[in-house]
């Protein structure tokens, strides 16, 4: 989901007095929405909750973010977890391009068919506003 819109959401919710805590990799866009609380994971964009297949980091993340949920003593709260990706920079450089380190093959399949399956239902929604 999209990192502005889980912070609106976070922030309805925090109007009818449902706390909140949001994860996220896009720390600027989520910081701009006014999220009430905050995780930070300086990862690629998909992975708010920690490295895939890596579940001591996933828990560790979760753990982070149910202790800022106990212990936020104010709105606004943003922790930057200490984890890192990998010893290379050459994710952040090359994110958004076609020579995305982190991306594996399955993973780009995946996206490709997705979007794919996207395009063609945004054409059949075209097509049937127009009659056709």
């Amino acid at each position: 989901m999209c990192h502005q819109t889980v912070s609106l959401v976070a922030r309805v919710l925090e109007a009818g007095g449902i706390s909140t805590v949001t994860y996220t990799n896009a720390r600027d866009i989520a910081a701009s929405a006014g999220n009430p609380r905050q995780i930070f994971l300086n990862y690629p964009l998909g992975n708010p909750a920690g490295r895939p297949h890596d579940a001591h980091n996933q828990r560790e993340v979760l753990r982070a973010g149910l202790k800022l949920l106990e212990e936020a003593d104010r709105p606004g709260i943003i922790i930057d977890l200490p984890y890192v990706w990998s010893e290379s920079k050459e994710w952040m450089e090359k994110f958004m391009t076609d020579e995305q380190p982190f991306t594996s093959d399955e993973a780009e399949s995946k996206r490709q068919e997705l979007l794919q399956k996207a395009r063609e239902q945004k054409g059949r929604q075209s097509r049937s506003r127009r009659g056709l």
